[in-house]
């Protein structure tokens, strides 16, 4: 049997970890720059506010709801949610970290404690110790997990746990899912499976085996089965990404080339390390420019193009060199560019690296990245930097509602008095 752990509204949940004060009232958390909602408490989500909602399109509704915003605090966020999947790791050796607020459980020969009490106590322990709330859905595959998952936040009776153990039961919970939010099954897919009358769960598990592969892949396919109660997908071990993106949005509107060039080769080299991290090389670099599609007085532009790297590399210096060469091919000047970003693909292993009969990487840059990599990891990210970065300063994020990291930083843990 598996077991998703979701942590409830997760950011809103670690913010009133510290401050009782926000309990029972109307909380929201912003993206980076203070962009969008991305986190709403049970009471925000009640007065109207939606997933996704532009911060300055709300602003008036905040003021006049008594709605307390935040800014997103990533440190803080990612410390409770260690602190949460190591109490969960006492449970079962069989843990996959599927996200930031999300776990799957694996249980193996549990037939002495039935798993709705022990999911229960283990709901308990998180709460008690974190004072993060959760809820947890237990069925016989992931898939299924997911939608008891749903049910237990659906239905306050339940106490946050729901286990889906009988065929009668994931009928029911199937007949009663609307098939936009089954996990796996995206905005284009539901669109396309309602387009032939499929709008439950249930239904899609009754389409033949044939179509399903036909029209969706093998991964509808094993989605399919997951449903109808056969396990096909396993824990995953964590895995190397077959993308990396660093992207931002600025904290106001620039025209000047050199802001953005400085930008692009700060993103291409957050790129490069987390390649390094992972022991990893990429060969394309994709650079995007968008100008801000929310001001309609400005001229309107966005533009991105992919770049090759003639062989595998994870070097800064390579990175950031054909992440410029992009820049300079797609940049206009005149307009007023809100936000831009590095994607890089065509990522393969260290050790499977193909070598350019004509062309390579410079040994030597094997040797500096790894340098720079000890010396930034022993005094602090950033230390060393590239000659064509700002040298002078860290760029900051705008986090106008930004609380402490109580559990990070020395100088901001919580004072009692």
């Amino acid at each position: 049997m598996y077991a998703l752990v979701d942590c409830n509204n997760f950011y809103v949940s670690c913010e009133r970890v510290f401050n009782p004060t926000l309990r029972r009232v109307p909380v929201v958390v912003l993206s980076n720059n203070d962009g969008c909602v991305i986190s709403r408490s049970s009471e925000a989500k009640k007065l109207g506010i939606p997933m996704g909602a532009a911060a300055f399109e709300y602003q008036k509704k905040f003021q006049e709801s008594g709605i307390k915003v935040f800014s997103s605090n990533y440190a803080l966020y990612g410390d409770m949610s260690n602190r949460v999947y190591r109490i969960l790791q006492n449970y079962t050796p069989d843990i996959e970290i599927y996200s930031i607020d999300e776990c799957f459980l694996h249980f193996n020969n549990f037939t002495d404690n039935p798993l709705d009490k022990y999911c229960k106590k283990l709901r308990q322990e998180v709460l008690q110790k974190t004072l993060i709330p959760t809820c947890v859905g237990i069925a016989p595959t992931k898939a299924l997990a997911k939608v008891a998952n749903h049910i237990a936040k659906k239905f306050p009776e339940l106490e946050g746990v729901y286990l889906m153990d009988t065929d009668e039961k994931r009928i029911k919970a199937l007949k009663w899912l609307n098939i936009e939010d089954v996990w796996g099954i995206g905005r284009r897919m539901s669109k396309r499976l309602k387009a032939k009358g499929v709008n439950k769960a249930i239904q899609f598990t009754e389409l033949s085996d044939e179509y399903v592969r036909k029209e969706f892949s093998v991964v509808g396919l094993r989605l399919k089965k997951e449903l109808e109660g056969i396990s096909v997908l396993g824990l995953e071990e964590v895995q190397a990404k077959k993308h990396i993106a660093t992207t931002r949005s600025f904290d106001t509107t620039y025209t000047d080339k050199e802001y953005i060039k400085e930008r692009i080769t700060t993103f291409a080299v957050t790129c490069a390390e987390k390649l390094r991290k992972q022991k990893s090389t990429c060969q394309l670099v994709t650079v995007f420019i968008y100008t801000n599609r929310f001001n309609d007085q400005q001229e309107q532009y966005s533009r991105s193009i992919n770049v090759s790297i003639p062989y595998p590399t994870n070097s800064d210096i390579e990175i950031a060199k054909y992440a410029q060469k992009g820049l300079n091919l797609i940049f206009k000047q005149g307009y007023h560019y809100k936000k831009a970003g590095v994607i890089v693909g065509g990522i393969t292993p260290e050790h499977e690296k193909q070598f350019n009969l004509f062309e390579d990487e410079p040994v030597k840059h094997r040797e500096i990245m790894r340098t720079m990599d000890q010396l930034n990891s022993k005094y602090g990210t950033q230390k060393l930097k590239l000659a064509s970065q700002a040298l002078d300063k860290t760029w900051k994020m705008r986090q106008e509602h930004l609380s402490p990291n109580y559990t990070t930083k020395w100088n901001e843990i919580l004072e009692i008095r």
